[in-house]
């Protein structure tokens, strides 16, 4: 592991650090750092004004400063001089409860305490657009069902096999890339890790794919439903919880229905109690709910849940039991907080746990064609504004998550809801004009 910044650069010639923290809203922030300086940066932190990124503060707050983790580094292997490096953010010698990765951490240690480690991995799925944004980049991807189409993913071959190659040289173990069900999307996995682990190479994974993009004249994006008719990007996410050691898998139960200990389910449970409120960190934004709420899509489906049911390995609801000792959470969209999501997942989980959550009778219909039949489970929120409001009613998970943070996201959050109420439309125009 490394500990020294300044030793980091010396062995791998590297001239510059991004030290780089996520803000509130998933936007990452970063000062590039020459190689002189990173000793003091590793030091004292580097210095920004909150109020200036998508953190609940005002001009008057004082300088936050980002510590660089070197546990974190990467260097860029497409830009091999320079290294990214996670930061924790702090203000006033105290960390700032409000920040992603500060949150996560605190997460990753209430788990630690009870001799837990919880492993995830993500399934970051994006599009490979037109500079300009308006349309898909490969004018030859019309299939009506492209999912796993031969001959699209070659046509990219390119992009898809330069971030595969550099997950490769990084060590992550990436095992697979494809074609996803919307034409051109894309999907690209790696191994599950640690919580915080994963939060970062999620982090890392959306600056690279973007950058490597933009090196071939193309514009990635991980916006939720960025084409009406098509599938949207999700973000699914791999859950298990191990012995602090990280040997033993505390949810595999082979005895057990699915595989799943008595643990895991009401881990589970904390998700299933609390999924309402999560929805507002797991799909963040307006467009999120064109995503879990679409109608049919041309593929014939939108692989989105829009109600609170669990499942064997049945991919029509919101959490499926795909083998023993894990979960998956379909939730979660391209949009999500890589450090939020992580945390919201742990802390609604542990919830669980103390409370010996129950996450009901499981459904193994097909909720696409006969979801109607299923009259005792929640739905999912309808847009952001309600999401915000089941978060904000939620006292048990923003206790869980943190106080401080959930109120600055959920003041943020309602301040883009009212920026986006404000917003004359097109469809305002067309529908009501002649009234």
């Amino acid at each position: 592991m490394t500990q020294h910044l300044a030793d980091f650069a010396a062995e791998r010639g590297i001239r510059y650090f991004m030290i780089s923290y996520t803000d509130l809203f998933g936007a990452q922030r970063a000062k590039l750092v020459p190689r002189a300086a990173i000793a003091d940066m590793q030091r004292d932190g580097a210095g920004f004004a909150g109020f200036a990124t998508w953190l609940d503060m005002t001009p008057a707050h004082p300088d936050l400063f980002a510590l660089p983790d070197p546990a974190s580094v990467i260097q860029l292997p497409w830009k091999r001089d320079v290294a990214w490096v996670a930061a924790d953010c702090v203000m006033d010698e105290r960390s700032v409860e409000q920040a992603p990765r500060v949150a996560l951490k605190n997460q990753v240690k209430k788990a630690a305490a009870l001799g837990l480690s919880v492993k995830t991995g993500v399934e970051a799925e994006f599009f490979l657009i037109a500079a300009d944004g308006d349309r898909i980049s490969d004018g030859f991807d019309r299939a009506e069902k492209p999912c796993y189409d031969q001959q699209a993913l070659m046509r990219r071959y390119d992009v898809i096999a330069e971030i595969c190659d550099y997950m490769l040289e990084l060590g992550w173990k990436p095992y697979q890339n494809d074609h996803e069900d919307a034409n051109g999307q894309f999907e690209m996995n790696w191994e599950f890790d640690d919580a915080l682990k994963t939060a970062d190479r999620h982090s890392f994974f959306k600056f690279m794919v973007k950058s490597v993009a933009e090196k071939h004249g193309l514009r990635a994006t991980f916006m939720p439903k960025p084409f009406q008719g098509l599938t949207g990007n999700g973000c699914h996410c791999h859950v298990s919880v191990w012995d602090a050691q990280g040997r033993d898998n505390a949810f595999a139960d082979p005895a057990m229905p699915f595989g799943l200990s008595a643990k895991g389910k009401t881990f589970l449970g904390g998700i299933m109690r609390h999924a309402t409120a999560m929805a507002a960190i797991t799909n963040p934004t307006v467009n999120s709910y064109k995503r879990i709420n679409a109608p049919r899509t041309l593929s014939g489906a939108t692989w989105s849940p829009n109600t609170v049911t669990w499942t064997g390995n049945n991919r029509t609801h919101m959490v499926r039991v795909p083998g023993p000792g894990r979960f998956e959470l379909r939730l979660p969209d391209g949009a999500v907080n890589p450090y939020l999501l992580q945390a919201v997942i742990i802390a609604a989980g542990l919830g669980g746990l103390e409370s010996a959550a129950d996450p009901g009778p499981h459904h193994d219909i097909d909720m696409y064609r006969d979801g109607h039949l299923v009259t005792d489970a929640p739905r999912l929120p309808l847009n952001l504004l309600d999401a915000l409001r089941a978060l904000e009613a939620d006292t048990a998970l923003q206790a869980a998550l943190g106080r401080d943070l959930c109120a600055a996201y959920l003041r943020l959050k309602q301040e883009e809801w009212s920026r986006y109420c404000a917003h004359f439309s097109r469809w305002e125009h067309e529908n009501t004009l002649d009234v």
